[in-house]
């Protein structure tokens, strides 16, 4: 006989779950033997480059996934969740910048080459603690963690939904974007934190380092897509699904609709946070322009072109989304946005369940 524990397990772990954790772990290791194995003249060899690339794609797929938890099964479209991702992005750039040390161009041990120039005198109390990788991961989860709980605390108990709620989360980005502009904030300015040296020790500039980096964002998006399949599997996510789709009637049988609400959304932030740690040492730069409305809007549109509620289908938009992105800014630049404001619209039409809601439909008919 079959326990309710095992009953949950086996609703987690459903085929859709496997396949994807199966193709992910094949990906993975598949790119670990053609960057190592394979010699660069090999038509095998995939150069450390790409590799980065494909990392860089890995936390953009757990950016959504943290984006459709909310949106796909709370009923909450946050136009602001890039917000969290730079927030995580600070925090790791924060321990990068403290481990160059005297290694900057103006060769001070404790400030970052930006606070020299600016002739600060001292760290800031918001940066002490930053020389301390468990520090910094902490604050990883910590910072947008708070941020999340703090504005969805005000938001939800005074009851501000739909499209009311997601102008709030557009702003909250809006007017982070333009505090980290500001030099005195100490983050550094427009320009933000990179010339990143090494971390734990470890040269970034080396392919080893790189294809670390790759692995763990692969890791981090397995166990982020388990964690938010496990709560959308269970009561909490049944509660989530009823506040989705008849908010009042779930609030009229007694659950606290703002508690659940607020976990769920502080979650996501977390995750999202996370994502974007894992993304500044691959990329090698964090700046105020992360924190832009137009990267959340695009967020919504990896969702949507993916399929929403279905978790698998946001980490297929957002690589898509973003492969499609590198190919037209390096071929054709100015044709970008008009491309992906036609696949929006085009997605809106013809997939309103996304590319998960097409392969449902060819699954249906055979």
């Amino acid at each position: 006989m079959l326990t309710s524990k095992n009953m949950n397990q086996n609703v987690v772990f459903d085929r859709a779950t496997k396949t994807f954790l199966a193709v992910l772990a094949a990906v993975t290791v598949l790119v670990i033997i053609c960057n190592t194995v394979f010699s660069p003249g090999s038509a095998l060899h995939i150069p450390t480059y790409t590799v980065t690339l494909l990392g860089k794609y890995l936390t953009f797929a757990l950016l959504a996934v943290a984006v459709d938890l909310i949106w796909g099964y709370l009923g909450i479209l946050s136009l602001g969740h890039g917000a969290f991702f730079a927030l995580g992005g600070y925090a790791m750039g924060m321990y990068l910048m403290r481990q160059i040390g005297d290694r900057g161009v103006y060769g001070d041990p404790l400030l970052p080459d930006f606070m020299v120039f600016l002739n600060w005198s001292e760290l800031p109390w918001f940066w002490q603690g930053f020389d301390q990788f468990w520090f910094a991961a902490l604050m990883v989860v910590v910072a947008p963690g708070v941020l999340a709980f703090v504005f969805g605390w005000l938001a939800f108990r005074s009851r501000v939904t739909g499209v009311y709620l997601s102008i709030i989360t557009q702003a909250l980005t809006f007017a982070l974007m333009l505090a980290f502009y500001r030099n005195e904030m100490g983050f550094g300015g427009n320009n933000g934190l990179t010339d990143f040296k090494d971390i734990l020790g470890f040269d970034l500039q080396s392919d080893a380092t790189r294809l670390t980096l790759f692995t763990l964002s692969a890791v981090a998006l397995a166990f982020g897509y388990l964690a938010c399949r496990f709560i959308v599997t269970s009561k909490l996510g049944r509660v989530a699904m009823a506040i989705r789709d008849a908010e009042s009637r779930t609030r009229f049988i007694g659950y606290k609709v703002e508690n659940f609400k607020l976990w769920i959304w502080t979650f996501s932030a977390a995750l999202a946070g996370i994502a974007g740690a894992l993304y500044v040492p691959q990329v090698g730069i964090i700046n105020p322009n992360e924190f832009s409305p137009l990267n959340s809007i695009e967020l919504v549109v990896w969702v949507a072109l993916g399929g929403r509620a279905t978790l698998y289908g946001a980490v297929v938009g957002a690589i898509a989304v973003n492969y499609a992105k590198t190919y037209f800014t390096g071929v054709l630049p100015e044709v970008w946005l008009f491309a992906l404001g036609g696949l929006f619209v085009i997605t809106t039409i013809f997939l309103p369940k996304g590319i998960a809601g097409l392969i449902g439909r060819k699954e249906a008919a055979a």
